[in-house]
């Protein structure tokens, strides 16, 4: 085989990262119990508005450090290229903002609504935070919540299932920009393509992330806090994205870009999952007692999450072939959707649900199956190949 056929994942964090999202889950429930009060303390550390938190400004700097690396990894100017390769770019944007929301929203509704309702519990009760802006009496109704006050703040009492279910819906609406470059790569497929598909679902995400994810929670019954979904747009996305733009083109001046991708780069890796890791400790102190109370609460989760990744991945890969694409545009054109920005996710369900909420631990079952699903698929590319034409069309590496 040829040295392109052996593309391997070197990098410690990345190759396990399951095992480390498992040890996340154990520390998490473990600090839990005898800490109790320590992530409850950090999360307390927000900007309020009308005296509600808002952000959490530990948990912020966290996921500002899991996509800032992303970020900084795309070269925006590319995007002009984007008309070269065509069909694989108009076929990732269709699967990814006209069909895979939907298809989330209604694998996730039919499990954790219908089938495993009784599973998860028809009574119980998730906590989340009142859009704020919003000022109901408490015992007032929203959607499909109940407001009653906690610890002197206001919060919605929603049915458990539904808070998971939101999780979904905001998994489902955050194509990948970021682990997609490694699937891609081991996938043997077009890396330069990849980066130009990247960097078009980070522009998307500013103008449709907001839109179709408060559409959809709408639909759903859930709270729609409009003013937070933009906020988190403006931190999670936009500030990054920023950032990354900004540094990337000062750093290449100043240093070049041979110093930027061998050194700077290197030292990002790390640092973003070690945020991821933070984060996810932080999130499972806070569900504990459900997970132990449930521990099958996560098989659940998992179960739809699966299915739609298999869908999506699938349905990308199908129309590539009946596009003709070549295989080295195919594979990334069908992993882009499959694959989600959880990190995107875990930070809208935590600014608008709230650490402690179901929204935000289906976002981080999402993580969890992220990494031995893709790698499947991976080879299944790989063992497929020969079904697609072999030229080298699309934009060269």
């Amino acid at each position: 085989m040829s040295a392109v056929a052996e593309r391997k994942l070197t990098n410690v964090f990345e190759r396990y990262l399951t095992v480390w999202v498992a040890l996340c889950i154990v520390g998490g429930i473990l600090l839990g119990k005898v800490a109790p009060g320590m992530a409850k303390y950090l999360d307390g550390m927000s900007v309020f508005v009308n005296g509600a938190p808002v952000v959490s400004i530990p948990i912020a700097i966290c996921l500002f450090f899991m996509m800032y690396p992303i970020m900084v990894k795309i070269d925006f100017a590319s995007v002009v290229k984007a008309g070269k390769s065509g069909k694989p770019v108009w076929l990732t944007l269709f699967v990814n903002w006209a069909i895979k929301p939907f298809t989330m929203y209604g694998i996730a509704l039919l499990f954790l609504g219908v089938l495993f309702r009784n599973l998860i519990g028809v009574e119980a009760t998730d906590l989340v935070k009142m859009p704020f802006g919003l000022d109901l009496a408490v015992g007032a109704t929203h959607g499909a919540g109940t407001v009653v006050l906690q610890d002197g703040v206001k919060m919605l009492q929603v049915p458990l299932w539904r808070s998971y279910f939101a999780g979904c819906i905001l998994l489902g609406i955050a194509p990948c920009t970021a682990m997609v470059l490694v699937w891609g790569y081991l996938a043997r497929g077009n890396d330069g393509l990849t980066l130009i598909m990247v960097a078009i679902n980070s522009l998307s995400m500013l103008l449709l992330y907001g839109v179709l994810g408060g559409f959809l929670l709408g639909v759903g019954r859930l709270p729609v806090p409009w003013q937070a979904l933009l906020l988190s747009i403006v931190i999670y996305v936009a500030l990054p994205l920023g950032a990354g733009y900004l540094s990337r083109k000062w750093i290449i001046a100043a240093k070049g870009e041979t110093w930027f991708t061998e050194k700077f780069l290197h030292i990002l890796t790390p640092i973003t999952i070690l945020a991821l890791l933070t984060t996810l400790v932080l999130l499972f102190s806070f569900k504990g007692e459900t997970i132990l109370g449930n521990p099958l609460t996560i098989l659940w989760i998992a179960i739809p999450l699966f299915l739609q990744t298999m869908l999506i991945f699938w349905l990308g890969y199908g129309w590539a072939k009946l596009l003709k694409l070549p295989y080295r545009d195919a594979a990334p054109a069908a992993m882009i959707g499959a694959s989600n920005h959880f990190e995107v996710a875990i930070a809208t369900a935590t600014m608008l649900f709230g650490l402690s909420s179901g929204a935000a631990l289906a976002t981080v079952v999402g993580v969890l199956i992220e990494v031995p699903v893709m790698l499947w698929l991976v080879k299944i590319c790989l063992r497929t190949e020969h079904w697609f034409p072999n030229t080298q069309a699309g934009i060269r590496e």
